[in-house]
């Protein structure tokens, strides 16, 4: 590990990342937290890079930002090392809260910490959003690019690449040139519309009829293969195909499975693709979780790791950094968007507010370490549930 710059320090913070971290998309606020904001591995203006260019990207989002992030820190060996130790340390712990679910169930108390975790993490995230979109939506036009964006994303059937190629292009006619950016937003039109015209109403083809009968690993590659591959719009959008698929016509899980498996899959840290591990063990057992897992991050990857090394040379270009200043405050209305969905789902009463607001107010005023809040939100959740039972709890 000696021939990776800062090997050591991309693994401790990778596995501990791994461990740790939850909340599907706000992963990416405590990443920022940690490795920006605290450690400064890189600046905020490289990072929104990051999560410019993984946004853009099918497969799964909080995964490749680990990758790029190592990259940011050790190279291309640091990227290979930050992904793995981000993935491996979810896998350990979804694969061995399946087994005890096989034998148990999911107890009143995983349930009770899921609870109290959803207000910390969402709270992490927002600062993130805050601390970002300072430095990403700083002038006048950029901020209005970041309040389209998120229209956009409310009211309008583009997807989130579609909307980052048009910002790019905003930003290519702002800060470089406006004839070049006429022509780029035009051309990025009629190749969205074109897209949304011709393409099929399946984002992934067609898994072989024998698969839902048995699929066995070389079925399970397949799939999960083609989810990590063509699925654009991170982990949220995966676990929603993967569930139409494995469940409506597939039927390797039934619905209650399914949900249990969600559950599973929220309470154990890391990317939320890994619930792809527990329809795996469910479909073929231990070998059928490593397959699936594996099959499902394999693409992100693949592709991170082949255009690392180009996107650090081409992104120093005037008109890339122009197209990138367009992106960047796309990306903040778009993070915007999912905290305001994820809401709901954490701030569920009174108690899970003020869980928030305590998070929100000790990350501005004094940064605590984000380990330590998550931890105290999950025991506060535990201990809510056994003092005041929340509903459908016991």
């Amino acid at each position: 590990m000696d021939f990776i710059p800062h090997g050591r320090e991309i693994v401790s913070a990778f596995l501990r990342l791994g461990a740790t971290s939850y909340g599907g998309p706000a992963i990416m606020g405590v990443m920022q937290a940690e490795l920006q904001e605290r450690r400064q591995w890189l600046s905020k203006p490289r990072f929104l890079e990051g999560l410019a260019l993984v946004n853009m990207l099918p497969g799964a989002t909080a995964t490749q930002l680990a990758l790029f992030l190592g990259h940011a820190r050790g190279g291309w060996w640091g990227a290979l090392l930050g992904g793995i130790c981000f993935v491996l340390p979810a896998f350990a712990i979804m694969l061995a809260l399946t087994v005890a679910y096989a034998a148990l169930g999911v107890s009143p108390l995983v349930r009770g910490a899921l609870y109290g975790l959803g207000p910390v993490v969402l709270g992490i995230f927002l600062v993130a959003v805050y601390r970002l979109g300072r430095s990403a939506a700083g002038t006048l036009p950029q901020a209005l690019i970041a309040v389209a964006a998120a229209a956009a994303t409310l009211w309008s059937p583009l997807g989130v690449a579609a909307i980052l190629v048009l910002a790019g292009a905003l930003g290519l006619g702002l800060f470089y040139s406006r004839r070049l950016g006429g022509a780029a937003l035009g051309a990025a039109g009629l190749a969205i519309a074109a897209i949304h015209r011709w393409s099929p109403p399946a984002a992934v083809a067609s898994v072989d009829a024998r698969a839902a009968e048995s699929p066995g690993l070389a079925g399970l590659a397949t799939f999960f293969l083609e989810v990590g591959a063509l699925t654009v719009g991170g982990g949220l959008a995966m676990i929603a195909f993967i569930q139409a698929r494995v469940v409506e016509q597939l039927h390797w899980l039934t619905a209650q499975e399914f949900i249990d498996g969600l559950a599973l899959g929220q309470f154990t840290p890391g990317p939320i693709l890994m619930v792809a591990a527990y329809v795996g063990y469910k479909v073929a057992g231990v070998a059928g979780a490593a397959v699936a897992a594996g099959a499902a991050f394999l693409p992100s990857f693949v592709m991170m790791l082949a255009i690392l090394p180009a996107f650090d040379r081409v992104r120093t270009y005037t008109w890339t950094r122009a197209v990138l200043r367009g992106m960047s405050p796309a990306v903040i209305g778009l993070l915007a968007v999912s905290l305001t969905r994820l809401a709901p789902y954490a701030l569920v009463d009174p108690f899970a507010v003020a869980i928030f607001v305590a998070t929100v107010a000790a990350l501005l005023l004094w940064r605590p370490g984000t380990v330590r809040l998550m931890l105290g939100g999950a025991v506060l959740g535990a201990l809510r549930n056994r003092w005041f039972p929340l509903p459908g709890i016991r």
